[in-house]
């Protein structure tokens, strides 16, 4: 698999990994010599792979060798690890493709070679050599937000536009053949990542947060919801082009009244529900018309889920504690230890 780079951003590397020699034993007195040294690769957060790959150019990583039994210290100690920091969200496969594990969360942990046995009995007080293992790291593409519409709908422009991408534009179908991925800073310093991809219903990863569905005034007639479950908002670009308020009135009356128009769809191109937006912004990437309220409608519906899912588990966690004090009260104090009050301090 050949490294895929955009930009400055990498999300796939290939590394060597190995694990360390053991150490030599001693046979005269039966000592045995230490392990070698094992490789780990470790999540850590505000990790990159071009940091990974800029601060490790050969891209090789070799656990230490253990130390050899002697006379003062029979049992050799081990070599020493190797700990090799990624990003969250790594998906790591070995060379033939098979799945070794993912990791998901800061400081998620997986061996992927192990270090050599130090010499003993066993196999004659000589060593054994640590495992070699060609790793992928595949970093899970996940945005904040998925910019989705038909070709030629804009979303390259309006990529440009909202965020510090800067994608491939022309007036033709399928310009982007790969994902783009973008930035929107705003005033306080929060950042959202944005992407796109070239294929018409394709997020970058199905945990993207929102999606901002974006069609074009002049091609109003091809646009169909795909992608029901998630938080969506309506960006009608194009807005610059002649006739394109009465397009947008058009669009509107539909949306307001979906099951009056559905006839006018071919069988397959129905959806199984109607569509719901949270907004819906007329906006024009070219001229800029509507890109600040766009944005705008972003931070304050990625915000709303933020507080939802707080929420949600502030109210998991009362939950808990009321059944744990239920269970306590439930159960007689013993003699040795009555319990004569409690106290949960909630932050």
């Amino acid at each position: 698999m050949e490294e895929r780079k955009y930009g400055n951003f990498i999300d796939n590397l290939r590394l060597f990994t190995k694990g360390g020699t053991g150490g030599m034993g001693y046979p005269r007195l039966g000592g045995e010599g230490g392990k070698g040294g094992d490789v780990w690769v470790v999540a850590q957060n505000r990790m990159t792979l071009k940091q990974l790959k800029d601060r490790y150019p050969q891209k090789r990583f070799v656990a230490g060798v253990g130390a050899n039994s002697k006379i003062s210290a029979l049992k050799g100690s081990k070599g020493k690890d190797c700990e090799i920091p990624v990003p969250v969200g790594i998906s790591i496969t070995d060379e033939n493709g098979k799945i070794i594990g993912e990791l998901n969360k800061e400081d998620d942990r997986i061996l992927v070679a192990e270090g050599g046995l130090g010499g003993k009995l066993l196999t004659n007080f000589l060593p054994l050599k640590g495992q070699k293992r060609v790793i992928h790291l595949d970093l899970k593409l996940i945005a904040d937000v998925g910019l989705v519409g038909f070709p030629n709908a804009g979303k390259s422009s309006l990529l440009s536009r909202v965020s510090h991408a800067k994608p491939a534009i022309a007036d033709y179908a399928f310009t982007t053949l790969k994902p783009e991925l973008g930035k929107i800073m705003y005033n306080d310093f929060k950042q959202i990542m944005t992407g796109k991809h070239a294929q018409v219903i394709e997020l970058l990863d199905d945990r993207t947060l929102l999606l901002i569905e974006c069609v074009s005034c002049d091609e109003l007639e091809l646009y169909k919801e795909e992608l029901q479950t998630k938080p969506a908002l309506l960006a009608v670009n194009k807005m610059d082009l002649p006739d394109a308020q009465d397009k947008l009135h058009e669009l509107m009356n539909q949306l307001q009244n979906p099951k009056d128009f559905l006839h006018l769809l071919g069988k397959n191109m129905i959806p199984e529900r109607t569509v719901e937006f949270q907004h819906i912004i007329p906006i024009s990437a070219v001229t800029g018309e509507g890109i600040e309220e766009l944005k705008n409608c972003i931070r304050k519906s990625l915000d709303e889920q933020a507080n939802q899912e707080n929420d949600a588990y502030h109210k998991k966690q009362l939950l808990n504690l009321w059944i744990s004090d239920k269970v306590s009260s439930s159960e007689p104090p013993s003699s040795k230890h009555a319990v004569t009050s409690s106290k949960v301090n909630i932050i």
